[in-house]
């Protein structure tokens, strides 16, 4: 199965400025997510930017890059500038792959693409694993699904979903902990394009709620393992570091 995965690459950070750009074992931390992205099997892998130095560095490193715009809200919004300056097909399957995402698995990537591929009706794909703690089901920056009987979404949020509203069976409730990577159809990022902000995707601050409260199914893969952590803060920054690094030798 043809995928495409495209990864956003901002170069403005609250946290860590200039992250993608950040050093990760001799190579910048984007250089190493389009690595990752290039053993998923991937058709074509291309750094969505919108700065210069971020460009040179693809270019150095023989990755495709696209200049986007500054003003984009979301990564996806970006990506649908990419896939229309590209001429993509609209049913092409293009996968956004986070630029903070330098040890994530490339079978991952292409489980997302396959879940869209054999999806009847959705336009979108995505992917959860099981949590079974109570201080992530409580941690709002651990964001959660829950599917219905076809593995669609219902509902994403950063409170706990399901509530255990009898406390005594906490220990027994199945909740997922939602993966930030997703699978499109070129043709419904154009339309994603034009669909208005909705107050439910600005109070939970997940953009994905704009695509169920316009009425689109998004299909959820559940995978076995955790993912690797991204890169967010400095102490992310060094444990990645030591990974790659302990990877090489």
């Amino acid at each position: 199965m043809a995928f495409k995965v495209v990864i956003p690459a901002r170069y403005a950070s609250a946290r860590l400025p200039g992250k993608p750009l950040l050093e990760i074992a001799g190579k910048p931390m984007v250089i190493r997510v389009a690595e990752q992205a290039h053993k998923s099997g991937a058709e074509s892998v291309v750094i969505a930017t919108d700065f210069d130095k971020i460009m040179q560095v693809a270019e150095a490193n023989n990755v495709e890059a696209v200049m986007t715009r500054v003003d984009h809200i979301s990564g996806t919004d970006r990506i649908a500038e990419v896939a229309q300056k590209l001429n993509w097909n609209d049913d092409d399957i293009v996968v956004n792959v986070q630029g903070d995402e330098p040890l994530i698995d490339p079978q991952l990537i292409q489980e997302v693409a396959l879940t869209l591929a054999h999806s009847r009706d959705a336009v979108m794909a995505t992917a959860c694993h099981a949590i079974y703690d109570e201080a992530a089901m409580l941690n709002p920056n651990v964001v959660k699904v829950v599917m219905d009987t076809e593995g669609n979404a219902l509902y994403f949020s950063r409170s706990p979903i399901p509530y255990p509203r009898d406390g005594a069976h906490k220990q027994n409730i199945k909740a997922h902990r939602h993966i930030g990577i997703y699978a499109y159809h070129v043709g419904f990022l154009k339309q994603y394009a034009e669909l208005s902000v909705t107050e439910l995707e600005q109070i939970e601050s997940l953009e994905q709620l704009r695509v169920l409260h316009h009425g689109y199914k998004i299909a959820v893969t559940i995978t076995d393992n955790a993912p690797a952590t991204g890169v967010d803060t400095q102490e992310d920054l060094d444990y990645v570091r030591s990974v790659i690094a302990s990877q090489a030798t």
